[in-house]
């Protein structure tokens, strides 16, 4: 356990420059930050079903009794 307390003792980004300004400083850590959480690509979420181009496809008519019923119900 002594080596992993050591190693949180040393810090992370070291500013070597003693004319840095906060902004800067803060500028660098921003960067580095934005550098080090990329994920990749975020997943995909999937298409609902209303938007499905599937649904603007014309389904047949059925024939045969309450046929008629059958083409005004969802599917």
């Amino acid at each position: 356990m002594a080596a992993s307390e050591g190693q949180q003792d040393q810090p992370l980004l070291r500013v070597v420059d003693p004319d840095a300004t906060p902004e800067e400083v803060a500028a660098l850590v921003a960067v580095f930050a934005s550098l080090g959480s990329s994920g990749g690509e975020a997943p995909r979420r999937p298409r609902p079903a209303w938007s499905h181009p599937a649904r603007g496809v014309r389904h047949p008519h059925r024939t045969g009794p309450d046929g008629w019923r059958a083409s005004g119900l969802p599917r």
